[in-house]
């Protein structure tokens, strides 16, 4: 079968703007940041640029049963989960290919709704029938594909404490600001994370579903939390590997795994795409400060589901 050299327009059917545009009318419609507009679909908010790949994503996307979909929300150590987990599946006998040594992880491991976006060719072929696809999505629960739920497909969830993925998001958001440009205000920020008002928000919800999800079928979801990732690297990432048929039998391969996806590694390929330290750090102080702040907004969203989110490490 010819293979494809475009990797967006062949995983998803194009979807005209004007039949987007039509379709969102009666959506609601918000700012994030002061920066994006952002549209409710589902009952979570999405940049109004993703709706279209999001849409065409849900409605054409065809799942296999040996497709592997990583999942996380913004800003939750999605970096680090693309590289422990493509090297789980392609590297797992093949120490002499460095994968990640010729290319940042996320041209290996595509965020399929962000695809559309890519400014260099990324290396998936969707026909390739000698191994799994290993895609990855921010997308939550509710507006994946039925053939992602229905499918054997295996799908790993990654979960973060809501403060650092706070923090981790206002410092990202702030390195695109102009020179000229104030910083967001921090406790503004802090304010549309309780209210859900931020992309793929409800933050809360996001990690729920999933959480919920991995609950009724253990076979098919893995919940993995961040912070037990960091304490227990060599017990979390063997976790991955049984649970993607993958489990390492000769003793050193998984310190093989987590040499070539240290975070400093990663942070200090060549190819890796490092962003310059945030211009403004606030202090520990004054974010513990904030953080307080996070259970009083519109609380009865986050409030009605207190146990799961104790349960996934990210209560509020």
């Amino acid at each position: 079968m010819m293979k494809s050299p475009n990797f967006p327009t062949q995983i998803i059917s194009p979807i005209e703007d004007n039949d987007v545009e039509k379709w969102s009318i009666g959506l609601p419609k918000a700012r994030f940041w002061d920066a994006m507009d952002i549209t409710q679909w589902e009952g979570f908010w999405f940049g109004s640029d993703l709706l279209k790949p999001a849409l065409a994503f849900r409605s054409s996307f065809q799942s296999r049963d040996d497709d592997v979909i990583l999942a996380s929300t913004m800003k939750t150590g999605t970096t680090w989960l693309k590289s422990l987990s493509l090297c789980i599946l392609k590297n797992h006998d093949e120490c002499k290919h460095d994968m990640l040594a010729t290319e940042n992880p996320h041209f290996h491991v595509p965020t399929i709704e962000s695809a559309l976006f890519s400014t260099k060719p990324l290396h998936v072929d969707i026909y390739d029938a000698s191994g799994p696809r290993l895609l990855h999505t921010h997308l939550p629960y509710a507006v994946l594909p039925d053939s992602v739920k229905e499918s054997d497909c295996k799908v790993v969830y990654l979960a973060r404490n809501p403060k650092d993925t706070l923090i981790s998001m206002w410092h990202f958001f702030n390195l695109f600001l102009r020179p000229d440009q104030e910083p967001f205000p921090l406790e503004k920020a802090v304010d549309c994370l309780c209210s859900g008002l931020h992309q793929y928000g409800p933050f809360s919800d996001h990690v729920a579903e999933y959480w919920l999800e991995s609950q009724k079928r253990p076979d098919k979801i893995l919940f993995v939390k961040y912070e037990e990732m960091k304490s227990d690297q060599k017990g979390q990432v063997s976790r991955i590997a049984e649970f993607l048929g993958r489990p390492f039998g000769e003793e050193g391969q998984v310190d093989d795994v987590l040499w070539r996806c240290s975070l400093e590694r990663l942070k200090n390929l060549e190819n890796q795409l490092s962003p310059p330290s945030p211009p403004v750090a606030p202090s520990s102080n004054v974010i513990n400060k904030l953080i307080k702040k996070l259970p009083t907004p519109n609380t009865l969203r986050y409030r009605a589901r207190p146990t799961l989110l104790r349960s996934a490490g990210t209560s509020l």
